[in-house]
C-alpha cells in the first residue's frame, strides 16, 4: 500500500520550493548585474577624469582613463564567462565608452595643450569625440567574421594614446607653436578609429595553448615594467599598439617582394 501525502503536508513543501526559486532568481539577477557594475565603474572613471581635468590636476585625470580601460576589459570578459551578455549591457557599455574614451580624453587634451589653439583646438577635440562615437556605432552593427582583428582602432586604445602622453608629461603646452603637436594627438587616433585598418584583438588568446606560459611571462614582465616605470611603459604600450598594423603591413609587403624575387631564381635552376 502506497502512502500519499495528505493535504496538510503540501503547504509545508510549497514554501520551501518557492524560497529556493526566489533565491535562484536573486542569484541570476546578481550575476546579470555584475558586468553592469564594472561598466558603471568605467563611466565613473570617465566622469572623474573630466572633473580632475577641469581642476587642472592633469596627471590624476589621466590615470582615471587607465582605470576605465581596465574596467572596460573586465566587464566584457565577465559577461562572456558568466553567459550574461545582453543587448542592454552592450548599449550601456557603448554609452559609457563615449564618455570615458571619447569625451574625457578630448577634454583632458584640451586642458593640456589644445586651449592655446583656440577654435582649432576645441574643433580637434570634437573630431576625436565624433570619431569615437562613429567607431562604437559601427562596431555595434557590424558582424565581425574574424574575431582576431578589429576593423579600425578600438576606442579604448585610441584614448590610451593621449592619456598616456599627458600622464608622462602632465605640465602642459602653453603657447601656440608648442601646442600644435596636440592636434596630432587628437586627429591621428580619430582617423584610425574610423578607418578600415585592422588592429589585433587579444580576445581570442587561448591560455590553454602551448604558448600560454610565454603569454603569462610577457604579462608578468609588463606588470613589472608598469610598477617600476609606469610613465614610459604606458606610453610605449599605447604607441606600439597604434603603430602595430603599419609594422605588420610593412613586414607582409617585404615578405611578398622576397617571394617574387626568389621565384625566377628557382625557375632558372629548374631549367638547368
Amino acid at each position: 500500500m502506497q502512502f500519499e501525502p495528505g493535504p496538510e503536508r503540501r503547504p509545508l513543501l510549497n514554501p520551501l520550493k518557492r524560497r529556493t526559486d526566489m533565491q535562484r532568481r536573486r542569484f541570476r539577477r546578481g550575476v546579470y548585474l555584475l558586468p553592469s557594475l564594472f561598466t558603471l565603474g568605467n563611466l565613473f572613471c570617465g566622469y572623474a577624469c573630466v572633473v580632475y581635468a577641469m581642476r587642472g590636476e592633469l596627471e590624476t585625470a589621466a590615470t582615471f582613463v587607465g582605470f576605465a580601460i581596465v574596467l572596460d576589459m573586465l566587464d566584457g570578459r565577465i559577461a562572456r564567462l558568466t553567459g550574461t551578455t545582453s543587448a542592454f549591457g552592450r548599449e550601456f557599455d557603448s554609452l559609457a565608452d563615449v564618455v570615458s574614451f571619447g569625451m574625457a580624453p578630448a577634454l583632458l587634451v584640451f586642458r593640456w595643450g589644445l586651449d592655446p589653439l583656440g577654435r582649432l583646438g576645441w574643433a580637434a577635440g570634437f573630431v576625436f569625440v565624433t570619431a569615437g562615437a562613429i567607431r562604437l556605432a559601427r562596431f555595434n552593427i557590424q558582424a565581425s567574421t574574424d574575431k582576431r582583428y578589429f576593423v579600425g582602432m578600438p576606442i579604448p586604445a585610441a584614448a590610451a594614446v593621449p592619456a598616456s602622453t599627458v600622464f608622462m608629461y602632465p605640465y602642459g603646452l602653453h603657447d601656440y607653436p608648442s601646442a600644435l603637436p596636440a592636434l596630432a594627438l587628437m586627429l591621428v587616433p580619430a582617423l584610425l578609429m574610423v578607418s578600415t585598418i585592422r588592429f589585433r584583438s587579444f580576445k581570442t588568446i587561448d591560455l590553454q595553448a602551448r604558448r600560454s606560459y610565454t603569454i603569462l611571462l610577457a604579462v608578468a614582465i609588463g606588470f613589472l615594467a608598469i610598477a617600476t616605470q609606469p610613465r614610459w611603459t604606458l606610453v610605449v604600450l599605447a604607441y606600439t599598439y597604434l603603430l602595430s598594423p603599419f609594422v605588420g603591413m610593412a613586414i607582409t609587403r617585404f615578405r611578398r617582394r622576397g617571394g617574387k624575387v626568389e621565384a625566377p631564381h628557382q625557375t632558372s635552376e629548374g631549367r638547368y
